[in-house]
């Protein structure tokens, strides 16, 4: 058999090489600073906080009260469910002039099944009484 090679095949095989010794080299560069990075912070003295620089600093005075505040865990439920529903309306947005698919109809059955598994997810929250916020 004959093979055609064609006068871009050599040019090719030496920008792969030469893209493959630019990963090999990036990769070694950073396994050699993570690896550089923490050996030294084993090496340099470990911190020990006294009671002054645990206590919270109120401008001169003494404090009346710890600093740290109780956290609501219905506040981090809210707020993670925001979170995950911005994300998807943000990934849908572009949906029409992204995807590739065949038809308008397909991509509008694919976004309405994805918001119809966030709406079934947000009504077993609803069910389960994870949106309450006063109990």
């Amino acid at each position: 058999k004959l093979v055609h090679v064609t006068s871009n095949q050599p040019v090719l095989v030496k920008i792969q090489g030469k893209m493959m010794n630019l990963i090999t080299i990036v990769i070694t560069i950073a396994i050699t600073i993570s690896t550089l990075l923490a050996i030294i912070s084993f090496w340099l003295p470990q911190m020990t906080p006294d009671h002054e620089k645990l206590s919270p600093y109120e401008c001169g005075f003494d404090p009346l009260g710890s600093a740290r505040l109780p956290f609501s865990m219905r506040f981090f439920l809210i707020a993670i469910l925001f979170l995950l529903f911005d994300l998807e309306i943000a990934l849908l947005l572009p949906l029409p002039w992204g995807d590739q698919l065949p038809s308008p109809l397909l991509t509008f059955s694919w976004a309405f099944t994805v918001l119809a598994i966030l709406t079934l997810g947000l009504i077993y929250e609803w069910i389960q009484g994870g949106l309450d916020w006063a109990e």
